[in-house]
């Protein structure tokens, strides 16, 4: 199936433009492992249009096998159908079956697509260590691709798969890295998220983020196309020509105050109608309450917490210093979430809706 390529396109054009973006994404975006250095060469990436009707009935059987495994918690057959090394230690991938297992519990898991990783021709190093790992997926015959990059791959066989549930409680997706084994697809790694954020999926916040930056409100664009890249991006590993996309436009609608970023090193300073600074380390999003709107998280450097009386209206400060020079927010975002932090020390937490904050 071939797709029209869409640029950014603006009022009526512009839900068709990113309509575009999205379908692509759907079939590209899916890509799994971390930026490394030193990478010698590519190894062979098939996608499902290219493979084998073997290969990709065998790939789709097991992630949807797995899927099923995920809906029915059932952690001890997960278990038995992971790779040995990392059946070894089940203990965190066994808690995020159980909270996986509450969202697509009912659903129809459908499996989207797959890719065939070919590394069977990696090399381990003089020490035995597994070597970094890069798989290039040329998209329909075009220039758009997908890049699987992944540190310390064993040689073998990959797969990787995405498994959407739309009809379960909430909208989910699980990917799922697969390697074989005697002949046999094994999960060599889970990576499960929601698919909306408040109600919304990426397109609608990719959408709404174009829409603000046309309007000049760079600060909520900014933080919805944060939003955009967490909901279609399939695990927090993924590198591809489309997601290239939406970070540049993300660069380009960015606030000038963030022309450096914001950071520990470079963090946002904000001052208070009393005068006092407030050092902003990191800004971005949060869904965790499941409101009509999604929350604005911002992260505080504090020399000490001090009291819980103290930090919290320090947090409440900040709140109220942050909103009053970016009043844009209070529009899209249903609150605030302040991170009062102290380098060693568990943070002070706290979250006020926007009508709680004066």
């Amino acid at each position: 199936m071939a797709f029209e390529e869409s640029y950014l396109a603006t009022d009526g054009q512009d839900q068709k433009a990113v309509a575009g973006e999205m379908m692509r994404l759907n079939i590209g975006l899916l890509a799994v492992g971390l930026l490394a250095v030193g990478i010698a060469r590519a190894e062979v990436c098939i996608t499902q249009s290219q493979m084998t009707a073997a290969d990709r009935d065998a790939l789709v059987a097991a992630a949807r096998g797995l899927a099923e495994k995920v809906q029915a918690n059932d952690v001890s057959g997960l278990r038995a159908a992971t790779v040995a090394e990392y059946a070894k230690d089940f203990g965190g991938i066994g808690e995020l079956v159980g909270t996986t297992a509450a969202h697509v519990k009912g659903g129809l898991p459908k499996v989207e697509q797959v890719y065939l990783l070919d590394g069977t021709q990696l090399k381990r190093g003089a020490d035995g260590a597994a070597p970094d790992a890069q798989f290039f997926c040329s998209l329909n015959k075009s220039v758009a691709e997908a890049d699987f990059l992944i540190p310390g791959l064993a040689p073998g066989r990959y797969g990787f798969a995405i498994v959407d549930v739309r009809d379960g409680s909430s909208p989910w997706r699980m990917s799922f890295l697969l390697r074989q084994d005697q002949g046999q697809w094994a999960m060599a790694g889970f990576y499960p998220k929601p698919l909306t954020a408040a109600g919304h999926d990426g397109l609608w916040y990719w959408t709404q983020a174009r829409t603000m930056t046309s309007q000049k409100e760079h600060w909520n664009a900014w933080l919805y196309y944060q939003q955009a890249e967490s909901l279609l991006k399939p695990t927090n590993f993924v590198q591809s020509t489309h997601l290239d996309k939406l970070k540049a436009e993300e660069a380009a609608a960015a606030p000038p105050a963030l022309s450096d970023g914001v950071s520990a090193e470079a963090p946002l300073v904000v001052k208070g109608p009393d005068g006092v600074e407030y050092h902003f380390t990191g800004l971005g999003v949060d869904d965790s309450l499941a409101k009509e709107k999604i929350d604005v998280i911002a992260h505080l450097k504090v020399e000490q917490l001090g009291d819980a009386t103290a930090a919290r209206k320090r947090n409440t400060d900040a709140m109220v210093a942050l909103l009053a020079a970016y009043p844009e927010m209070r529009k899209p975002f249903h609150g605030v979430w302040i991170f009062a932090e102290v380098p060693g020390q568990n943070p002070f937490v706290t979250e006020q809706a926007m009508s709680e904050i004066h």
